[in-house]
């Protein structure tokens, strides 16, 4: 499983922005984070994912914190 890092986070709003290491960002939505809650997720926490398609583009499917 690829690993980034939580870039942002927008958690009013349910969703965050993950650095991956080709330097892109890729999206993820409240609804892709397993085995822990969005809240609990921190800006600069490493997280693994697999990588999926949303509705905008690509997007971060299966995010867990590592």
């Amino acid at each position: 499983m690829p690993q980034g890092v939580i870039k942002k986070l927008v958690s009013d709003k349910g969703f965050g922005f993950i650095a991956r290491d080709d330097g892109k960002d890729l999206f993820f939505h409240h609804s892709a984070v397993e085995e822990s809650q969005f809240d609990d997720l921190r800006e600069g926490q490493t997280v693994e994912y697999t990588e999926g398609s949303g509705p905008k583009g690509p997007a971060a499917e299966s995010v867990r914190a590592v």
